[in-house]
This record gives C-alpha cells, sequence and structure tokens, in this order.
C-alpha cells in the first residue's frame, strides 16, 4: 500500500507503476474520500484573494491548511476570508519556513513581494511540495534559470501564474491563430494603461509592531523601514519589484509570445522614463519596450499614470498577420480582416476581468488552479510551466536592463543571455543579504 503523497509524487512526475496504472475508482480507494491537495498560500495582500477564490471553487479537490504572511493586520484580514469564504479555519504563521515543515501539505502558493518569489519557491521545491508561484516568477534573469534547475532537480510541479494560458476563449482563438487564421503571425502589439498616483518621498519611521521587518525582507540587502514601502509600493523599488512591466505586462507579453509560437528574441530595446511625478518611484512610468526575431516582433507600452485606454481597453493586445489582426483581451477576442474591418467578435459571459488590477475573483484563476490540481494529482499537462512562463518573465527583466542602460541588448536565442555586454550580463544576477544567497 503506498502513501497518499507517494501517490501524489508518483502522478506529479509521470513515473510509471500502479499509480499512473490505476483507474479512477482504486486511486479515490488509496487516496480515500478526502480526495483534496493540501495548500498553503504565502503572502495575502492583494493577489492572495484570487487565490483563495480559485481554491474554493476547487474545493472538491482542494484544502487551505496553512496561511502565512508576515504582516498579522494582513495575516488575521485573510484568516477571517477563509473562515467566511471555506467554512473552516487554516494554521496561521508568520514564518513560511515553519510551515514548510508541515508533512500535511501538498503545494504551496506564492503571492509575496516579488524580491522572495523563486527564494520561497525553491525552498518549498525543497521541502517536497508543489509550487504555484505568482508572476514574475523572479526577481531577475538568473532566479528563473535557477528556479527552472530546481523543478528539475527536486521533481514537483511549478505552475506561473500567468492565468490567461487556461482561458478557454485565449485557447481557442491561439489554436486557430496557428492553424492560418489571420495568414502569417507576425506581430504582437501588447499594452497596458492605470492611473497610478504619487508613491510621495518615504520617510525613516519606527517599524509598525505587527510588521517583521526584518522577515519581510529576507534576501534582500537590509534597509531602514520607510513609510510608502509596504504593503504594495514595494514594486516600485528595485531591491524588491521589478516595475510594471513584469507587474502587468508579463501576461499580455505572454500571449504575444504565444500567439506568435516564438521563445526568446534576437534583441531588445526599450525607451521610457519616470514623467508624471517626481517621487521614490525608482522604475518608469511610462515605457516602450521591443522584442524582434526572424520576421516577427513583439512590442508593449505601458502607462502607469496615464489612464487613456488603447483600442478602448486598460490592457490586451492584438496578433497581427498577412490576412488581418485579431485582438484579444481577457473578456474576448474580436477577429478583423486585412482592412481593418471587424468579422468576428466573442464576448466571455461572466463578470468583467479586465480591470487594470486583477487582484480579486476571476474564472482564469480558477481553472489556472484547476490545472494545477490536476498536474498534481492524474499528471495533467500543465498550461504555464515554470519553463514557459520564465521566458516571457526574463524578457521583460531584460528590457528593464535595457532601459537602464540605455542601449539594445543582443540575446543568445537558446538561452535568453545576453551577447558581448558585460555591464548588462552583470545585470543579471541580484545582491542578497549575506545568509540569505539562493542555492539550489
Amino acid at each position: 500500500m503506498i502513501s497518499r503523497r507517494q501517490f501524489l509524487d508518483t502522478l506529479a512526475v509521470g513515473t510509471a507503476g500502479l499509480a499512473v496504472a490505476s483507474s479512477a475508482k482504486s486511486y479515490a480507494q488509496i487516496l480515500g474520500a478526502n480526495d483534496r491537495v493540501n495548500f498553503a498560500v504565502i503572502g495575502l495582500n492583494g493577489r492572495a484573494y484570487a487565490h483563495l477564490s480559485a481554491l474554493k471553487a476547487n474545493a472538491a479537490k482542494s484544502r487551505v491548511t496553512h496561511i502565512v504572511d508576515v504582516d498579522s493586520r494582513i495575516l488575521n484580514r485573510y484568516a477571517a476570508a477563509v473562515q467566511k469564504e471555506l467554512g473552516y479555519s487554516a494554521t496561521t504563521d508568520k514564518d513560511f519556513r515553519k510551515m514548510l515543515e508541515a508533512k500535511d501539505v501538498d503545494a504551496i502558493t506564492v503571492a509575496t513581494p516579488e524580491h522572495w518569489h523563486t527564494p520561497m519557491a525553491v525552498a518549498g521545491l525543497q521541502a517536497g511540495k508543489h509550487v504555484y508561484v505568482e508572476k514574475p516568477c523572479s526577481h531577475n534573469p538568473h532566479e528563473g534559470e535557477l528556479l527552472v534547475a530546481a523543478r528539475d532537480k527536486y521533481g514537483k510541479l511549478v505552475q506561473m501564474g500567468s492565468q490567461q494560458r487556461s482561458s478557454p476563449h485565449t485557447i481557442a482563438v491561439i489554436k486557430r491563430i496557428h492553424e492560418g487564421l489571420i495568414g502569417r503571425a507576425y506581430y504582437g502589439r501588447a499594452w497596458y494603461v492605470n492611473n497610478r498616483k504619487s508613491i510621495g518621498v518615504g520617510k525613516v519611521v519606527p517599524v509598525p509592531a505587527e510588521l517583521d521587518w526584518e522577515l519581510w525582507q529576507g534576501p534582500a540587502p537590509r534597509r531602514p523601514y520607510k513609510d510608502n514601502v509596504h504593503p504594495y509600493n514595494w514594486h516600485w523599488f528595485k531591491l524588491y519589484g521589478t516595475g510594471e512591466s513584469l507587474n502587468n505586462g508579463t501576461h499580455e507579453v505572454d500571449v504575444c509570445r504565444w500567439a506568435l509560437g516564438v521563445d526568446y528574441p534576437k534583441t531588445v530595446t526599450a525607451s521610457g522614463g519616470r514623467y508624471q511625478f517626481t517621487d521614490d518611484w525608482q522604475f518608469y512610468d511610462t515605457l516602450n519596450t521591443s522584442f524582434e526575431y526572424d520576421g516577427k516582433m513583439i512590442s508593449w507600452e505601458g502607462k502607469s499614470c496615464q489612464a487613456m485606454r488603447v483600442y478602448d481597453r486598460e490592457r490586451g493586445s492584438v496578433i497581427m498577420g498577412t490576412d488581418g489582426s485579431v485582438l484579444i483581451d481577457r473578456d474576448g477576442f474580436e477577429v478583423y480582416n486585412q482592412a481593418g474591418k471587424k468579422v468576428e467578435e466573442y464576448r466571455v459571459n461572466s463578470v468583467k476581468t479586465s480591470s487594470a488590477d486583477l487582484t480579486g475573483r476571476d474564472s482564469m484563476t480558477d481553472l489556472h488552479f484547476a490545472n494545477f490540481i490536476a498536474g498534481i494529482q492524474t499528471g495533467e499537462k500543465l498550461h504555464a510551466p515554470i519553463e514557459v512562463g520564465n521566458i516571457s518573465v526574463t524578457m521583460l527583466q531584460l528590457s528593464n536592463i535595457a532601459w537602464e542602460l540605455n542601449h539594445e541588448l543582443k540575446l543568445d536565442q537558446k538561452t535568453g543571455h545576453v551577447l558581448n555586454d558585460p555591464k548588462a550580463s552583470a545585470m543579471r544576477f541580484r545582491e542578497y543579504e549575506k545568509g540569505w544567497e539562493l542555492k539550489i
């Protein structure tokens, strides 16, 4: 008789044997009536509520057993939401390392600040857990490579939170694009707009009693606590975040790459700046970036502080080809002929999901979690396995480097490494606080 964990592990890595050969009936007998994957959710502000909603939607096959956050206010608020939404309580802790010791946790979800994504995901893999990690999966290109290597070494599943990869209408229309719907697809134009306010100039103040600032910083070099970083504005500081292109551009650039059937580009260029406000924000608020291939191109336009829409949408992608174009967003798609006339439209009959900030409930995340759970339980192919998601993330991290250096980057298309550019190559890494170095 094999254990539940052995059975799940066998399925996850695709090993032949009793588990794979078992019928649905014998599978249920092995796992018992409570056939669920036990989840620990880590980082409970914002996007974690979409994780909660998705796990509620998949309650027949999942259970939230642990929740973790370094801020007790955020932790307590989320604990109340778990009780309300799921009808039971979860074990709470501020230190994810204690949770990793729990033998009943099968998988973790990571929705922390980005400087924690890869170190926490790797720690989960090392502890024998499957990992669902929000985009971007890493803080820098080198970490992305380490995460893929860790997945390979420890034999667990890693799904990145590119939830549009599980959108039925997106899957369907991209299949049609691949089949020739618009002829030869050669250009993907993506965008994101928002009306974010200034973050001001932070002041060094005492750390709030409810926050473990030491653990919040974790692998990042130590800095005094300022009043304009936690809980959200860390996105705009280079020690912790990666800017709007990784915060939101990852999604639509990934759709373009998927539609065009490309991986790493030949060149990366980026131009922009912080134009709207003068404050502590360390990235651009306006950026145009391009990725060129042989005969194909992807571009992304980001406007963090200027909400003028593109095609009357806050975000989306247009895939252009020799015989027409397809506009794709989270609410559907529109097909245009070569003359620019709309010839087909599909709209999702559900709650609108294309808002500028998607931190709440949406059907795509529900389906993305369903795919992840099925990957663990039955070996179903993941829609956004880490080796796929990491390519889009790395491209935009390289875009940040091109923006900082103000020159074009030339890449090895097999590895995504920068060619003949020592300054850019050095920026593929980051500094760690002593004792927190990432090792696999």
